[in-house]
């Protein structure tokens, strides 16, 4: 039950953090982590002086202390002073739900509702449409119910900020509008449109929740703020609070830009004062939004980690305004690089079903700001040899755009973490490209991006081997960009199983799938000979790679080189051309049969105890690391289940348990969402986006045991504005 969870608008990079015991959560904007700040959630108790909370504070310190060191607080007549006690665990209860977070504790009751909505592209959305999903705010209801009691009782919701450069601050309710709210500064804050409610900041919550004087609940230097309202004798009542966040100003360096909500917003008081009066809105997309993934045909345990990560991605999300013109970034958790290109493609999924105009956005900046010419070298050989185009792995960090062509991570002249990934990422634009354009049916675009894709052909063809004859389809050549060293994949704190991108099983059925798109795509164009040159290159591509499986059944991890690994994501990238329509292609009896049994077989060897299965039933993505990636675990599992046919219940059912009780262990909790699992602890990729490839579930039915069935299609597209087509099935809810 006290694990935290992000509770975030959409587009704003904040979060309301909370759920993991004592001051680990509050009101984050723009972190790598939680805020560890003091939230005070709770009411007045049955016992007299004893105020109760939800457990998410430290015990009671005296900050008065701090300015008169030589005297000792006390109430006059050495009265019992109030204080405020965590509610004992055994009287808590948690329902975590997909777009609600509800907790009950006795008489109370604290429900938040986090959006979960398609993203309206700007330009083509009307103003209230956009301020309704970019509104930088979560709503939150305080529920006491006093029906038993003969005397009145106090609720309070408040926090202690923990920016040490902005004091906290109350709004009174001046003006036309009854907006009473606690802030720290300008950019996080807690309001309601009650004026029965009274703001307040204090030193301690104790002197707020029962000051002295009521007078004093205005005390300019307190560091803890909280709103109180009070409930009668023998009533039930609800208060509404929005838990706001605002960031006025440029955003962000390198390339100057703002958070679009300003331009819908003027500062946070009309952010929590919309939010507040579009309440039966925000709660009716919440109910729908739990209802779908409610309905889903999934194990509670999988809509668990469904609603956690989903949570996870939008505290990640932004949406920035450069000179009039929408960007859409994802920042990558914890590490906080933007718009990190291997992660990206794993969106894909989930942002294909939302809003597929953030995927053309983000291809567009690529191509445009994040693109790069290299060329190539073989292994221990100094000559260079014609490259190409490719893309950089992010294109900034923590709010700070990169040089065009360059990117935060990568460095020069290595051969593992920090190298450039240079040809991953080449296959990641073709593959996000070809699938946007083959489910949207966006041919504008598609022809205004016809040159880069020829372009991507091409260099793809340069890293397979300079003789042609010796074209295998898998990339052979690393890029100049590494100097004397190797490129790296995506699974870049893996050992070489997975980290070496050069021979690589994963990334040679990735490439595959990359011809696979590009053969579709320059048939579409009308390009029929770079067509044929995607058709050879698949064809010898899936050819090499059934080649190297073993009399045991599994493909090593590294071909042509020595390698005893097996790992998971050999079998990957047959998910981009069944996303993309290409299904054809995954046809057991069709032409690429070879590849399609080749992969099936693997993946039935390599899942076992002491192979790729923990002890736990967990799957372990390479044999030889202990190492396992959870956004990787679902998008492998659905690929394994839904593609190749691998229908074992057990299987599945044993393997969520183990990584939902990943996810839920005291030293992963804190860390909500986490990706990078290390003998079942979060170790790496904390409070992350990427477990959205978890969407895939809704696109088959993990419980079907018995055949393989179409569970996946997609409906077909409708026509949007501008002659583009749009999948039909868009939104969560539809």
């Amino acid at each position: 039950m006290f694990f935290n969870a992000h509770h975030a608008p959409i587009g704003a990079f904040a979060t309301f953090t909370f759920g993991f015991k004592g001051p680990k959560g509050g009101l984050g904007l723009e972190l790598g982590k939680p805020p560890d700040e003091n939230l005070f959630i709770g009411a007045e108790s049955l016992r007299l002086n004893v105020f109760e909370a939800l457990p998410f504070f430290s015990p009671p310190s005296d900050e008065s202390a701090r300015y008169a060191i030589e005297q000792i607080s006390r109430n006059e007549g050495g009265a019992e002073r109030p204080v405020v006690v965590p509610f004992p665990d055994e009287k808590i209860t948690r329902r975590f739900r997909l777009s609600t977070d509800t907790w009950q504790a006795g008489d109370l009751v604290f429900r938040v509702l986090s959006p979960v909505r398609p993203v309206p592209e700007p330009g083509r959305a009307s103003s209230r449409q956009l301020r309704l999903v970019l509104a930088p705010a979560v709503l939150a209801e305080l529920t006491l119910d006093n029906r038993a009691s003969d005397r009145p009782r106090r609720v309070f919701f408040g926090y202690q900020g923990s920016d040490p450069y902005s004091a906290m601050r109350y709004v009174s309710g001046a003006g036309r509008i009854p907006l009473q709210g606690v802030s720290q500064g300008l950019r996080t804050g807690i309001f309601v449109r009650d004026r029965a409610v009274s703001p307040g900041t204090g030193f301690n919550i104790e002197s707020l929740v029962a000051p002295a004087v009521e007078a004093n609940r205005t005390f300019g230097l307190g560091p803890v703020a909280a709103l109180t309202g009070i409930v009668p004798p023998g009533k039930k009542i609800s208060f509404r609070f929005a838990v706001c966040f605002f960031r006025h100003g440029p955003a962000t360096a390198g390339l100057k830009t703002r958070y679009y909500y300003t331009r819908l917003f003027k500062d946070i008081e009309e952010v929590a004062s919309f939010a507040l009066s579009n309440w039966n809105v925000y709660e009716k997309w919440a109910a729908q939004a739990d209802a779908l993934l409610e309905r889903a045909p999934l194990s509670e345990t999988q809509k668990f980690m469904m609603a956690h990560a989903i949570r996870s991605y939008y505290g990640s999300t932004e949406l920035l305004d450069l000179d009039g013109r929408p960007v859409w970034i994802v920042n990558e958790g914890e590490y906080r690089m933007m718009n990190t290109f291997d992660l990206t493609a794993d969106h894909l999924f989930f942002e294909m079903r939302m809003n597929p105009w953030t995927v053309r956005n983000v291809l567009d900046m690529f191509a445009d700001r994040y693109s790069y010419r290299d060329r190539t070298h073989l292994p221990n050989d100094t000559r260079l040899h014609p490259g190409g185009v490719s893309f950089t792995h992010d294109m900034g960090v923590a709010n700070v755009f990169a040089p065009p062509g360059r990117s935060a991570y990568e460095l020069f002249g290595l051969s593992g973490c920090f190298s450039h990934m240079t040809h991953e990422q080449l296959v990641n634009w073709v593959c996000c490209a070809a699938t946007y354009a083959l489910r949207t049916e966006d041919l504008v675009w598609l022809k205004r991006r016809a040159g880069t894709l020829a372009a991507c052909l091409k260099s793809l063809v340069n890293r397979d081997h300079p003789a042609p004859a010796k074209r295998t389809g898998v990339m052979k050549l690393d890029s100049s960009r590494t100097l004397a060293g190797a490129e790296i994949t995506t699974y870049d704190s893996l050992d070489a199983s997975l980290g070496q991108a050069r021979n690589n099983l994963y990334l040679a059925v990735k490439t595959w799938a990359a011809y696979v798109l590009l053969e579709r795509i320059f048939e579409l164009l009308g390009q029929t000979s770079r067509a044929r040159t995607a058709s050879r290159q698949a064809e010898a591509c899936a050819n090499t790679i059934a080649a190297h499986a073993t009399g045991e059944g599994y493909i090593p991890a590294v071909m042509d080189e020595p390698s005893e690994s097996r790992i998971i994501p050999a079998i990957e990238g047959l998910v981009f051309p069944w996303f993309a329509g290409c299904r054809e292609a995954l046809d057991e009896n069709g032409r690429f049969s070879t590849l399609v049994r080749a992969l099936r077989r693997h993946i039935e060897t390599v899942l076992k105890p002491g192979i790729c299965l923990f002890p736990d039933n967990g799957w372990k993505m390479s044999s030889t690391s202990e190492n396992s990636w959870l956004s990787k675990i679902y998008l492998c599992q659905f690929v394994a289940r839904e593609i190749l046919g691998l229908r074992r219940p057990e299987l599945y059912e044993r393997a969520d348990e183990a990584h939902a009780h990943w996810l839920l262990r005291p030293e992963s909790a804190y860390w909500s969402w986490s990706d990078q699992i290390v003998s079942g602890i979060a170790r790496g990729s904390k409070y992350y986006p990427r477990g959205v490839t978890s969407i895939l579930w809704l696109s088959g039915n993990p419980q079907n045991a018995g055949r393989r069935e179409e569970s996946g299609r997609w409906p077909v597209p409708l026509r949007a504005p501008g002659g583009k087509r749009e999948p039909q099935e868009r939104a969560l809810p539809a």
